[in-house]
């Protein structure tokens, strides 16, 4: 299938059928427990939503059940965090991949205070620092940008994650603290953690997600005709996400799937195809490197099908 023939509407059959064939993962991975309010989430539901650059949807599945979107928050504030700082953001703030957990004390340790990059917790932590020092409302205005992005009024924060990752979050302060020991932190860890929190327990769905992701298909348009970013930081956004959006995986969702991606540990994983489309895949067991495996096995199995690698 050529790329200029590819739509929504060719892709929508394909959705249930490979679904079915992800869904057979479904009791080989694991809900994240080490936040105990996630743990309740029924881990047999599977959703999947697809948005094209015309803002055409279509949908499978558990694709409107709003989940909590984790780490793909981070995605969010890096793009509230370029807007504000552009390329100063980077003077201590990494781009390049970890090779390491996701929440790794020895690796800033030995960087010397310096997270590799913006989407590992780290690199969010100090990213949610500088929004600190330039926002009025971190979290009321990331759920607003959410909003708009997503063109629903209805997304929230569950406060009962939020709580629950506060109170389970002293690795996240331990990074915050020795960060601020090599003078990469500015604000109060305390404050900071709270936003970050409250960023991760967000709740939005497959559909909202694919809708909310599409400025990075289409240039750094949004669906309401917005620019959010431009062109230059839109690539550079998918690139991250193309290197780092998948943790210590990275490497290997390149090499299955071959698009930008960014997962949580909510269960989620959005990628995009640049100029084409972007999508949301949801199913709340996880791997072991923390990233959906009902959910990424569906994304290799239709990038197969549709021969849609970025490489």
């Amino acid at each position: 299938m050529s790329l200029a023939q590819l739509n929504v509407d060719q892709i929508k059959p394909l959705l249930a059928p490979l679904a079915e064939q992800a869904r057979k993962l479904i009791g080989q991975g694991k809900v994240a427990d080490y936040i105990p309010a996630l743990k309740q989430v029924a881990s047999n539901q599977f959703g999947v939503a697809v948005c094209d650059i015309n803002g055409n949807v279509i949908s499978f599945g558990d694709a409107t059940t709003p989940f909590s979107i984790q780490s793909i928050s981070k995605l969010f504030t890096l793009v509230q965090a370029i807007k504000i700082y552009d390329e100063t953001l980077w003077e201590k703030i990494g781009k390049e991949p970890s090779g390491q957990r996701f929440n790794s004390l020895v690796q800033l340790e030995t960087d010397h205070g310096i997270p590799r990059n913006p989407f590992i917790n780290a690199g969010a932590l100090a990213v949610c620092d500088r929004l600190e020092s330039r926002l009025s409302a971190p979290n009321y205005q990331l759920i607003e940008l959410l909003q708009k992005l997503a063109k629903n009024p209805f997304i929230k924060t569950n406060l009962k994650v939020a709580r629950s990752e506060l109170e389970h979050g002293s690795r996240n302060a331990a990074m915050a603290y020795l960060m601020k020991a090599f003078d990469n932190f500015a604000n109060p860890v305390e404050k900071v953690l709270e936003s970050y929190c409250h960023h991760c327990a967000i709740e939005m769905s497959c559909v909202d997600l694919a809708k909310a992701t599409l400025f990075l298909a289409n240039s750094g348009v949004d669906l309401n005709g917005d620019k959010i970013l431009d062109r230059s930081q839109t690539v550079r956004i998918n690139a991250l996400m193309a290197t780092c959006g998948l943790y210590d995986a990275s490497g290997e969702f390149a090499f299955q799937v071959g698009l930008p991606g960014k997962s949580g540990v909510g269960g989620g994983i959005v990628a995009i195809h640049p100029k084409h489309f972007s999508i949301c895949v949801w199913s709340p067991e996880l791997d072991e490197f923390g990233n959906s495996k009902a959910a990424t096995e569906f994304l290799k199995i239709l990038t197969d099908e549709l021969k849609i690698s970025i490489y």
